[in-house]
């Protein structure tokens, strides 16, 4: 049987809870979790029978402070989120955002192979990503450039596209609207 393991990591946003999964093989954990104070539909603690370990999570805990310094604008770790088969498509297809760019919905949901009408139900599994920063759900937003959505809460959002590349990720250039919203938003 598998260990879940965790440990906290102190950022910009508070102390952050990492939990992630030992395979039986011995490999390194698999990242699960990545959770902000305050954060929708998250556990605020470790559930029970989790051992706190922060050597296990140490690659992460890196990579998150290198994140949050701006020396680092991709993830290389081992991911072990749990979801439905829809929502890791929709989680898959979040990882292929780069770093300082945005998608809608929209988009969001042709990245995963589904269809524009899914777009409620890209959103709801965006909502359920439970892989914070690591997984860049802040990335996404809604069909006219607004942020909107972020379980962490939209200040959060705000800072981590500051952070990527300022305001212009969030604001809405007239010649990059089309019929749906405005397309993918480069930074300049």
């Amino acid at each position: 049987m598998s260990t879940t393991v965790f440990t906290f990591l102190e950022s910009p946003f508070g102390r952050l809870m990492l939990s992630g999964v030992l395979p039986e093989d011995g490999g390194p954990a698999g990242l699960a979790t990545v959770t902000a104070p305050g954060q929708k539909y998250a556990l605020a603690e470790p559930a029970d029978g989790w051992v706190y370990d922060p050597d296990a999570l140490a690659a992460p805990a890196t990579q998150l402070t290198e994140y949050f310094a701006g020396e680092r604008t991709t993830f290389d770790l081992p991911l072990a989120p749990g979801g439905t088969d829809f929502r890791k498509r929709v989680w898959e297809a979040l990882d292929r955002i780069p770093y300082g760019e945005t998608v809608t919905y929209g988009q969001l949901a042709d990245l995963a192979g589904e269809s524009p009408r899914a777009v409620r139900a890209v959103g709801g599994a965006v909502g359920a990503n439970p892989l914070l920063i690591v997984r860049p759900c802040h990335r996404v937003l809604g069909s006219n450039g607004a942020l909107t959505g972020f379980a962490a809460g939209v200040d959060r959002k705000r800072w981590l596209l500051d952070l990527e590349g300022g305001s212009a990720l969030f604001r809405t250039h007239p010649e990059q609207v089309g019929p749906t919203g405005p397309e993918q938003v480069r930074r300049p």
